[in-house]
């Protein structure tokens, strides 16, 4: 899971959404192929868990 900029003092601010919540919505995309544009309405908002998953996904 990516570590957010601010806990490694590269500046930035607080994510406004928890990682587990953020986790939720990439493994029910992945796992059920739905389009990244049309997550249920209880995830956070498309664009916000496909960067977080980009960044997971350069980290490895």
């Amino acid at each position: 899971m990516p570590v957010p900029d601010w806990l490694e003092g590269r500046g930035g601010q607080p994510e406004s959404y928890c990682h587990r919540q953020m986790v939720d919505a990439v493994r029910y995309l992945v796992a059920g192929g739905d389009t990244w544009r049309a997550p249920p309405t209880d995830f956070p908002a498309w664009d916000r868990v496909y960067a977080f998953f980009l960044r997971g996904r350069t980290n490895i």
